[in-house]
């Protein structure tokens, strides 16, 4: 999938980059070179084409696992995220970008 997303922890004044791996309708996988602890709280805000312009989503999101990569000059994580809340218009965008029909159950 490979899309950016900006996140924004409570912990942390500032917004961080990272990238989407891959999706569901109930979670991300990211990228990113922060360290954080399982069950950390995040706001996503993943950027995606739409026609000749970006558009966005947010969502909020629960690390419920990670993964630490060791590289040759800094580790990278990998996190599994399920999504906490969602609003039924991101969660459209988020569906069509999947590919497919949303399912009214899962929204906010």
């Amino acid at each position: 999938m490979d899309l950016p997303l900006e996140y924004l922890v409570k912990q942390q004044a500032r917004a961080r980059g990272g990238i989407v791996l891959d999706a569901s309708e109930t979670g991300f996988l990211i990228y990113s070179t922060e360290d954080f602890p399982i069950g950390t709280n995040m706001k996503i805000a993943v950027l995606f084409p739409k026609e000749y312009e970006l558009a966005n989503f947010e969502v909020f999101g629960e690390i419920v696992w990670k993964r630490v990569d060791v590289g040759e000059r800094k580790k990278t994580y990998q996190y599994g995220l399920k999504f906490v809340e969602v609003s039924k218009e991101d969660y459209w965008k988020l569906k069509k970008l999947l590919g497919g029909q949303p399912n009214s159950n899962l929204y906010q």
